[in-house]
């Protein structure tokens, strides 16, 4: 294993589309980069983060002081590549320690050519991005002048309108089975509009054979494959922009098949219903966001990767085309929307990650919930086959 440290002598600017100027040093790959920057509040999972497809188009500035320490390993990442724009951390590690590590994160993110910054300054970053919303953001280590970086931000495309998950999406389906020992109870199509790779896995550890579809599926392709229930993952961008999932969902509401959704899959569920979505001022983005659920009363630290909400009302159940549904959960930090529940169809969502990579375990139980959904759907179909 390889420790060498990212080099302290190039410089690196960071310059935010309203002029504010961060100065630094280079850490990852030479070169620039631009997108959105948005903070991340987790303490752990860096290598999770990375690898999310939900940060594509992002430059990810952690609030944690010490990025790296573990390294990084083969087994963690959450899809095949580091999706993210670009880095901002305060102090790299300078050696990892871990068991785990085959590289250091400086060489992950030379070798996949990510650009990223080593600041001091990154509470202050965070400071202004909770009073002036995300925006778009410039890293370079090429350019020493701010106002010409600023020029390239302001001419850079911003998150609203973007339509992002045909870029992340799978090329062609794939099945992840259950592990060895493990019955396979359910078969589940997982419609990919960013997917993260625990999530077929949290889904496979209890007995089911999930099918992995690319995100341009249609209601047709996905109930051709006769599931016992269908999955509408988390993904980037505007869900504005995503009128084929919302399309596709709404067909399998129609077929009245059990259905899961979370982050992206929320926000889609909440069109299909006919409600609206909104851009957050700078989001939820961390592994501590407490979540309450309105019926039980119990409050789950949950794993959160969103920049947009469902807007619903939230003083009790409301009609939509599929029967009444409710608001299921709310963030108790602002109020925001966290899941939506139908109350006449088997069909829910949860705004947050309860894959839980990284982040607390609280929410696994909604992946249980999903299965006792399609076990009573079989239930119910066997009876009415029986009669």
């Amino acid at each position: 294993m390889t420790t060498q440290a990212a080099n302290p002598k190039v410089p690196a600017l960071l310059v935010l589309e309203d002029g504010r100027v961060f100065h630094g040093r280079s850490f990852g790959a030479e070169g620039e980069t631009f997108g959105e920057i948005v903070f991340n509040t987790g303490m752990t999972g860096y290598q999770e983060t990375l690898t999310d497809p939900s940060y594509h188009r992002q430059i990810v500035a952690m609030t944690a002081p010490h990025i790296g320490n573990t390294g990084v390993n083969d087994d963690d990442p959450e899809s095949g590549r580091i999706w993210v724009a670009g880095y901002v951390v305060r102090e790299p590690a300078r050696i990892p320690s871990n068991w785990r590590s085959q590289r250091t994160l400086d060489e992950e993110l030379r070798r996949q050519g990510v650009v990223g910054i080593a600041m001091s300054g990154t509470r202050a970053l965070t400071r202004h991005l909770r009073d002036r919303g995300a925006m778009r953001a410039g890293i370079s280590t090429t350019e020493t002048d701010p106002a010409a970086l600023l020029e390239r931000v302001l001419a850079s495309p911003g998150m609203a309108g973007a339509d992002l998950a045909a870029e992340v999406t799978t090329a062609r389906p794939y099945v992840v089975r259950p592990p060895e020992g493990v019955a396979t109870r359910f078969t589940v199509a997982a419609v990919d509009l960013g997917i993260k790779a625990m999530t077929p896995q949290r889904l496979a550890e209890r007995g089911c054979e999930v099918h992995v579809l690319p995100a341009d599926s249609t209601a047709e392709d996905i109930l051709a494959l006769d599931t016992d229930g269908v999955f509408f993952s988390n993904g980037p961008g505007d869900p504005a922009t995503a009128d084929g999932p919302v399309a596709a969902m709404r067909g399998v509401l129609e077929a009245g098949k059990p259905l899961f959704g979370i982050c992206f899959g929320n926000q889609v569920l909440g069109r299909a219903l006919g409600l609206g979505t909104y851009k957050l001022r700078f989001g939820h983005r961390g592994v501590n966001q407490p979540v309450q659920d309105v019926h039980t009363k119990r409050v789950h630290i949950t794993s959160h990767n969103h920049g947009f909400a469902v807007d619903a009302p939230t003083d009790g159940p409301f009609d939509t085309p599929y029967g009444r549904a409710e608001v299921s959960h709310v963030d108790l930090n602002d109020g925001v929307v966290e899941g939506l529940r139908l109350l006449d169809r088997p069909a829910f969502s949860v705004q947050y990650h309860p894959e839980a990579a990284a982040g607390p375990h609280d929410a696994a139980e909604l992946f249980d919930a999903f299965c006792d959904l399609m076990a009573e759907r079989k239930g119910a179909v066997s009876v009415r086959a029986a009669g």
